[in-house]
């Protein structure tokens, strides 16, 4: 919901998420926003968290099998599609221009969660600096080329910082060192 009042798609015909992660984060900007939630694709469900894979080419092979989109709910639509975060860019430059092939009109894209731009040291895969898209490129607008849609917005770190505190006790156990850099332990560079 927060997202929705950050970054409002006012023109939009509908709203999805890319499966299964951003579901819940749709459905609340939906919700939010008075635009119809909608199926945009169906995932096979045998092909897992793209993010891991050891390579690039692996990594964007299992995309292009991952999601196929559903003609129906896109043709002519101006969509906003919520995804959970963006690392690398991968699955995003590849769903946008997917969508608009099925037919939609315009993408709107929007983060539910801020810039990913720094590397993760407590356990979850998601690169090196030079892999991740929010630190190597110059800026936001650089980002939203980069994956092609008619627009992009993320989550804000105050927008961040409040939901999580809304669902746990003022956001006690909380790492946000992805997003700013500060690390809850001493990082060895």
């Amino acid at each position: 919901r927060r997202l929705a009042r950050e970054a409002p798609a006012p023109t939009a015909d509908l709203v999805s998420g890319v499966p299964d992660s951003s579901i819940a984060a749709a459905i609340g900007y939906a919700t939010e926003s008075g635009v119809p939630f909608n199926e945009v694709f169906c995932k096979n469900r045998y092909i897992h968290r793209t993010f891991i894979e050891p390579g690039d080419a692996v990594r964007r092979n299992k995309i292009k099998l991952k999601f196929n989109p559903l003609r129906h709910n896109l043709v002519g639509k101006r969509v906003v599609i919520v995804d959970d975060s963006i690392v690398r860019g991968n699955t995003l430059r590849q769903l946008v221009p997917l969508l608009r092939r099925a037919g939609a009109a315009e993408v709107h894209v929007r983060i539910s969660s801020p810039p990913i731009t720094h590397p993760c040291f407590m356990g979850v895969d998601i690169g090196t600096f030079d892999e991740l898209i929010a630190h190597r490129a110059p800026s936001l607008e650089a980002v939203r080329a980069f994956t092609g849609a008619d627009s992009l917005a993320f989550l804000s770190h105050d927008g961040l910082a409040a939901v999580v505190a809304e669902g746990q006790a003022g956001g006690a156990g909380s790492c946000g060192a992805c997003f700013t850099g500060k690390y809850p332990l001493e990082v060895d560079w």
